[in-house]
């Protein structure tokens, strides 16, 4: 018996299945009839699909949902966790980091730098490895990366005396790992799920990876005490790290039959893709402010401690500030992303929340100053809540005003390029230390300025999205 859902709109459970999984490939249909496949309303932006709500007849395809999709959704999750706490292990200890390796904070800040720069390098492969070879074996990939990467840290603080540089090596395969897991999530959920599901999967196997980020704020400080603290904390992050990589290898390929006609339509291969891409003007309106939020996001994440501890907050407070940052976050967009789910309400919610995020950090320029918690916390929870909404909602629109273009091409660039902000961020942010009239010698409010500047500066181009200046149209293929 397949392992298909009961309430599976799939049809009766005897049905004949192909002897082969489902593979999506190559196209064989002419280009135009693809193009033409995805209409979204020009309101909302919900993609109506030829033959997904069609009545039903006897050649009508079926689609059917298969409950190991959770298993690979769950590795997804473990390996966005673990690859994002690896990211973030030193953040909130920076101090005490810095005097463990014997270099500045500003060294330890290159720990999160370069760990976003090797995003970069690896992207094209990345979008190579999705497309041909799908998740499973972008997962594979991850998997030995981090595995890989957390030893060679933890031998760099076991050495006598600690190998700064060995744990920046470490750091930077798991960089390497990070994009194989951050991109796949939209490619899985096209793969596994339904409409009504995929926003769902994408936010679920997207966000686990600040939630990561949260537990290695949290629990650093915890683990890492003092001094002696630091090997130990590596230690257990490598244990747990070894722990997620495990079921890599026993996860489910692809389904046997696609989960709807989105799925099942032909996407355009690499070629044709990355030659219409550019010529999508909805495409450019998302991207902007996606890679913008997520490179703050990012700087301010890896750089809590610093935005806080010169005004006399500690490292355990600049970690409470970090976990509320992300874990309010995920609340909010398990609240959001169903809705989302079922409304298809992209554009308006989209045009909602990039306001708020650019709201919150201009807020957070003066809430160090206040030198209390209840102003850090209160902003920190409010962007994380508008952030994190934001994300699977603008990853799920651009499938479908990006259609036929394979997902795992448009969220691999908008991720690149977002890691790659974030790490330009940090070292600008890094940077504009000091130097502003009555604030603290080693402030960082200038780069807080900088960064609510430009928070700003794009949140006009999501307000275009879905309008009757940009119209959705049928990829223009010759």
């Amino acid at each position: 018996m397949p392992d298909s859902d009961p309430n599976s709109p799939a049809g009766p459970s005897n049905q004949q299945q192909p002897s082969q999984p489902y593979q999506p490939g190559p196209s064989k249909t002419n280009k135009t009839d693809i193009a033409l496949r995805v209409v979204s309303s020009e309101d909302s932006g919900s993609p109506l699909v030829s033959g997904e709500h069609a009545a039903p007849s006897d050649d009508a395809p079926q689609y059917r949902r298969y409950r190991r999709r959770f298993f690979g959704l769950a590795q997804l999750v473990l390996l966005n966790i673990i690859v994002s706490w690896d990211w973030l292990t030193f953040a909130a200890i920076s101090t005490t980091a810095a005097e463990f390796f014997s270099v500045s904070e500003s060294d330890i800040n290159w720990l999160s730098t370069a760990f976003l720069f090797a995003f970069v390098p690896v992207a094209p492969l990345v979008i190579w490895t999705l497309n041909k070879g799908g998740p499973k074996h972008s997962i594979l990939v991850a998997s030995a990366l981090v595995l890989v990467g957390n030893w060679i840290r933890y031998g760099g603080t076991r050495a006598q005396p600690p190998r700064f540089g060995v744990v920046v090596f470490g750091q930077i395969l798991i960089g390497f790992a990070q994009p194989f897991v951050l991109a796949a999530p939209t490619r899985y959920s096209n793969l596994w799920f339904s409409d009504t599901g995929r926003v769902s999967a994408t936010a679920v196997a997207s966000l686990a990876n600040p939630l990561g980020g949260a537990l290695g704020q949290l629990i650093g400080p915890i683990w890492a005490t003092n001094l002696k603290g630091i090997p130990n904390m590596v230690l257990y992050t490598s244990i747990l790290s070894t722990v997620a990589t495990l079921p890599a290898p026993f996860i489910p390929k692809s389904p046997p039959t696609p989960p709807s006609a989105i799925a099942a339509s032909e996407k355009l291969d690499l070629r044709a893709a990355l030659h219409d891409l550019p010529k999508n003007v909805s495409f450019y309106l998302i991207l902007l402010p996606f890679s913008v939020y997520v490179g703050f996001f990012n700087a301010s994440a890896s750089l809590v401690n610093q935005i806080l501890g010169p005004y006399g907050f500690s490292e355990t407070d600049a970690g409470i500030a970090g976990g509320l940052l992300i874990i309010v976050g995920l609340i909010a967009a398990a609240v959001v992303s169903p809705i989302v789910d079922r409304t298809k309400k992209y554009a308006p919610v989209i045009k909602v929340l990039v306001p708020i995020v650019a709201v919150s950090y201009l807020v957070l320029i003066f809430m160090p100053g206040t030198r209390t918690l209840a102003g850090p916390y209160t902003v920190f929870s409010i962007l994380g809540a508008s952030s994190f909404s934001l994300l699977p909602c603008a990853l799920e629109y651009l499938v479908v005003v990006t259609h036929p273009v394979s997902p795992e091409i448009t969220s691999t660039i908008n991720w690149t390029l977002g890691q790659l902000l974030g790490a330009i961020f940090i070292i600008i942010m890094d940077a504009l230390r000091g130097g502003w009239p009555g604030a603290p010698p080693n402030s960082i409010i200038r780069g807080l300025i900088f960064q609510a500047v430009i928070a700003w500066v794009v949140v006009p181009f999501p307000m275009f999205l879905a309008t009757r200046w940009v119209k959705r149209q049928p990829v223009a293929l010759s």
